[in-house]
């Protein structure tokens, strides 16, 4: 079983969550990656959750629009970390799933990260930097990254 599970909360939400996955992949961290809507398929998510969780999944990551109730769901379903990507999807510029994912009861933490495509990098990352605390190759390729990520801005040049 892949060591995080991707969950989104419609089909229609994967071109914002896709970079996640494609980060993960670059990572080479196994991802599930799967629609299941805390609403519309409630035993269907707990099913994901229970079966990726006894297979080894690690940290599992929800992206939900509107009420964006997913990842409670699932915060409530596990122990394992939980990382939100709240969804715009609305006619409030999804602060209506910030809201819902960021505001979880005590005891039933959900990882918060920025809306849509921003968010969903974000999630990778931060997935990538629970798993490296046990995986110290992992951690090399975080820290090599990091390394190009700043090289890119210390080589990057204005108009001449």
């Amino acid at each position: 079983m892949p060591a995080v599970a991707v969950i989104m909360g419609s089909k229609s939400d994967e071109p914002k969550v896709r970079p996640c996955v494609q980060i993960l992949e670059d990572l080479g961290i196994d991802c599930l990656f799967c629609v299941s809507s805390a609403h519309r398929t409630p035993e269907r998510t707990e099913r994901i959750v229970r079966e990726a969780e006894a297979a080894g999944c690690r940290v599992f990551i929800c992206a939900a629009g509107m009420a964006a109730h997913l990842a409670g769901a699932v915060a409530a379903r596990t122990i394992r970390p939980v990382i939100g990507i709240p969804i715009t999807a609305s006619s409030l510029a999804g602060m209506d799933a910030l809201f819902s994912t960021v505001q979880m009861p005590s005891g039933f933490p959900v990882a918060t990260v920025a809306l849509d495509g921003a968010g969903a990098k974000n999630a990778a990352w931060l997935a990538a930097q629970i798993l490296a605390i046990a995986d110290d190759s992992l951690a090399k390729k975080l820290q090599a990254k990091r390394e190009a990520m700043r090289e890119e801005v210390e080589n990057a040049t204005l108009g001449e």
